[in-house]
């Protein structure tokens, strides 16, 4: 039998972004806040991260999301995590599972939290046989860190972001040498380029404008095939491959609530203040845009968390909102959907080739409404922010607003 609850805010996902949400609420007395999770520690991603620069004082993931959860129980916001939400039962209503049962909760408000994930090599289409030593970075690091299982010898990390990095340093820290790090791109796309390249310069080989096109070897990883954008095919012998990067929103829930999904993101479309096309249903963290830092999400959980007040109390919701579309080589943006009912913080936009120091054009229905030249290059697998002056000169009655690279 199904037992029914009803809760003020029902929060789904607690990693940094959830926990920020829920931790603000809470502290605000708007009522009984719950955070679900079907991991069966809550804290998200940095639970796995042993490496530090979490948070303002640079803790490491385990202390960040230990602190993180910490501060959303003492605000009063109760956390139940192996709690799987199945589905919707209505538009604030949501069917879970768990060992405890089933469960049907009803909100005034439902918050999405539920984060992004990497494309693992199945979902990026490299052929080959199935052999064991094949990871992304999140499954490294749960093997290395908090499982403790033995990793290989020799590894080709895929990818050269900056997430590319930390799973270069937990390799190193399992004793595992890396052969190389191979990236489609001319270069690579660390945010210390300097640092990074003395490392790089230090023993491994940074391979560019080169994929893999196959993964060698039966039972056990024994190669993988690469292929240079000039049409040479090289072999690098290794046992174990970490698929870097390439985020996808975890939009499964938001997709089955029927929300709209930005094609950009692939996440759901909200405006600037983390609503959804459904009334009483945000979305905040990296479920909009994976992947950005804990600190990034953690801050859009406390913006959110204002939003979802403002809600509450007064059941504030747009009439009427405008999509915001990129074209090429821009890849996404967010918020990508403009209301001007309230102010807009700004707005965070990835593309996926190097510009220096690119100017933006940004039209509606042919009309120029803001150019400007960023001060600084845009660089693929990193973050660029574009600034909300030129919103109020946009028509809520009009066409899609569009950002290009003028």
């Amino acid at each position: 039998m199904r037992r029914q609850r009803i809760v003020d805010v029902l929060v789904v996902g607690a990693g940094p972004a959830g926990l920020a949400t829920a931790t603000l609420l809470a502290a605000m007395g708007v009522g009984e806040v719950e955070v679900v999770d079907r991991e069966p520690q809550a804290g998200g991603v940095p639970r796995h991260c042993a490496h530090g620069g979490f948070g303002r004082i640079g803790m490491t993931g385990p202390q960040y999301a230990e602190r993180c959860v910490a501060a959303a129980v003492g605000t009063g916001a109760v956390l139940r995590t192996g709690v799987t939400v199945t589905g919707w039962a209505g538009p604030l209503t949501l069917d879970t599972t768990s060992p405890r049962g089933l469960e049907r909760i009803t909100a005034r408000a439902v918050v999405l939290a539920t984060g992004a994930r990497e494309r693992p090599r199945s979902a990026r289409l490299v052929p080959g046989t199935r052999p064991a030593g094949v990871f992304t970075t999140g499954e490294l690091q749960r093997a290395v860190h908090q499982h403790k299982q033995p990793i290989g010898g020799r590894a080709v990390v895929v990818g050269a972001a900056p997430v590319s990095f930390a799973a270069l340093d937990t390799l190193r820290r399992a004793g595992v040498a890396v052969a190389a790090l191979v990236t489609e791109h001319p270069r690579h796309q660390g945010p210390a380029v300097r640092a990074l390249d003395a490392r790089l310069r230090h023993g491994v080989p940074l391979l560019t404008d080169a994929t893999v096109t196959e993964l060698l070897g039966h039972g056990r990883l024994s190669g993988v095939r690469l292929r240079h954008r000039d049409g040479r095919t090289a072999h690098v012998p290794c046992d174990t491959v970490v698929f870097t990067g390439d985020f996808v929103p975890d939009h499964e829930l938001a997709r089955r609530g029927g929300l709209s999904l930005d094609p950009g993101t692939r996440g759901p479309a909200v405006d600037g203040s983390f609503r959804t096309t459904e009334r009483g249903v945000f979305a905040v963290g990296n479920v909009l845009h994976g992947a950005e830092p804990a600190r990034a999400v953690a801050r859009e959980g406390a913006l959110a968390a204002m939003s979802v007040w403002r809600h509450l109390a007064d059941g504030d919701w747009p009439a009427a909102a405008v999509p915001l579309r990129v074209a090429a080589p821009l890849a996404w943006i967010a918020p990508n959907r403009l209301t001007l009912d309230v102010p807009n913080a700004g707005f965070t936009l990835r593309t996926t080739a190097f510009l220096p120091r690119p100017v933006l054009e940004i039209t509606q229905d042919g009309r120029t409404l803001h150019r400007a030249r960023l001060h600084r290059p845009a660089i693929p697998n990193r973050p660029f922010r574009l600034s909300a002056g030129w919103t109020p000169r946009v028509d809520l009655t009009g066409g899609a607003v569009r950002v290009e690279v003028g």
